[in-house]
């Protein structure tokens, strides 16, 4: 029994089984599978690789490939009505947009728990997303 169901909560993923694991709890979170949120932000292409370079990569093939992965993951009958966003750029602040932009109630974020030095040079995008999203963030943790 669900004693506080959402009516949209957003999930972002980096195909790493954690952050399949925070959909799965989000799906528990949600009133309706509808309204769960799967959103997965890629980096811009940069103009000097090969790939866009010889125009074999565009962001519509890289939304479409991504789109699949994720579908491919979330085959369950259960994940039927769960909407799938790709975005491209700063996945921090894309993410916290994207949470504005569809009224999220609830935000889920795995946090693969980095430190130091590996911290200071990857950045945290649960930190960034904590920081800038309007709703509650709920970071799931190892």
């Amino acid at each position: 029994m669900n004693w506080f169901p959402k009516r949209t909560v957003v999930v972002p993923v980096d195909f790493s089984d954690d952050s399949f694991a925070a959909v799965e709890l989000a799906l528990d979170l949600v009133a309706e599978p509808s309204g769960l949120h799967v959103i997965h932000v890629l980096p811009e292409p940069h103009a000097g690789d090969p790939g866009v370079e010889w125009q074999m990569i565009d962001n519509e093939n890289r939304r479409r490939h991504a789109s699949e992965a994720i579908r491919s993951r979330l085959s369950d009958a259960k994940y039927a009505e769960v909407k799938v966003e790709i975005d491209f750029g700063s996945p921090g602040y894309r993410i916290a947009e994207h949470a504005e932009q569809v009224g999220a109630e609830l935000l889920v974020i795995p946090s693969h728990g980095r430190t130091g030095l590996k911290r200071l040079m990857l950045g945290s995008v649960a930190e960034r997303v904590i920081r800038l999203c309007h709703c509650p963030v709920l970071v799931l943790r190892k």
